[in-house]
């Protein structure tokens, strides 16, 4: 397999080519509501510690969000998701460590800017405008997920079984040049695999996101790094849930990914350095 090549990602000022030095994700959940317990902090000081450990583990950035895209979780009002994010972010930021911006609201990513983050990811494409000139504004990069409806919480189309590949080259193509003319400086996609589509079965599900971590290279035409948000797929790995995205950083690997998002950093930053080490 020959994979096209990609841009580098600008980490809070840092020209990283993810091909030889793979970008991790740590993940700080603020809504109880998550689906992962790991990653749930009870205050802003245990989100902080979670925050570091993650960091000293291998993560080179921290996203943090806020309100969890589960279909049955509630809604978090934006002033409340403003006063959650913004101490968290401003610790963890003044420590020297870069951070994300989970959200798709205007005002959550506004208040996660000014606190110090340094990028941007953005669960939602129905005010793509507004949210490239904020990130803009901010010398932040965009990580743009493909998520069918106009945003994580608000999903109105079920996944394509048969090629969603086509649709995504079509769609990030489209954004990725817009974000450019708005003046974001660098630009990474994530196919939304753990969350932007509907397919209600459980092993279905997996298997499509399996089949489409292997197809990650198809997206590398577009010329910017592709970032996953790895999977745990319960319903596989059942009690061994947490080695879950382990096994899908190696897939998302072997596609040609280079940022991978993750609860999980020791060990998908095992699986990768070892990857990387039987240079596969």
């Amino acid at each position: 397999m020959i994979c096209a090549p990609v841009e580098p990602l600008i980490v809070a000022g840092e020209r990283i080519d993810t091909d030889t030095r793979p970008v991790l994700m740590g993940v700080i959940n603020l809504s109880r509501d998550s689906s992962y317990r790991d990653s749930i902090p009870v205050s802003t000081e245990s989100a902080v510690r979670k925050g570091l450990v993650q960091a000293a583990a291998g993560a080179a950035v921290i996203d943090v969000g806020v309100e969890s895209t589960r279909a049955n979780a509630a809604q978090v009002d934006v002033g409340e998701q403003q006063t959650l994010v913004t101490p968290v972010i401003e610790a963890l930021s003044t420590r020297g460590i870069p951070v994300s911006i989970e959200a798709y609201q205007e005002p959550v990513a506004r208040a996660g800017l000014r606190a110090g983050a340094r990028l941007l990811n953005l669960t939602g494409s129905d005010n793509d405008d507004r949210m490239f000139s904020l990130a803009a504004q901010h010398d932040a990069t965009v990580v743009m997920c493909h998520v069918l409806g106009p945003h994580a919480r608000a999903l109105n189309r079920d996944v394509d079984e048969t090629d969603p590949i086509p649709v995504m080259l079509e769609s990030f193509g489209r954004r990725i040049e817009r974000a450019r003319e708005l003046g974001v400086p660098s630009v990474a996609i994530d196919p939304g695999l753990g969350f932007g589509f509907r397919l209600d079965n459980q092993r279905a599900r997996a298997q499509h996101q399996a089949q489409a971590l292997l197809h990650t290279f198809r997206l590398r035409r577009l010329g910017v790094p592709i970032c996953h948000a790895l999977p745990h797929a319960f319903d596989i790995f059942e009690d061994q849930y947490r080695s879950g995205e382990g096994i899908f950083a190696v897939l998302a690997h072997l596609g040609g990914a280079g940022i991978y998002r993750t609860h999980e950093v020791p060990l998908v930053r095992s699986a990768l350095d070892a990857m990387h080490t039987f240079n596969v």
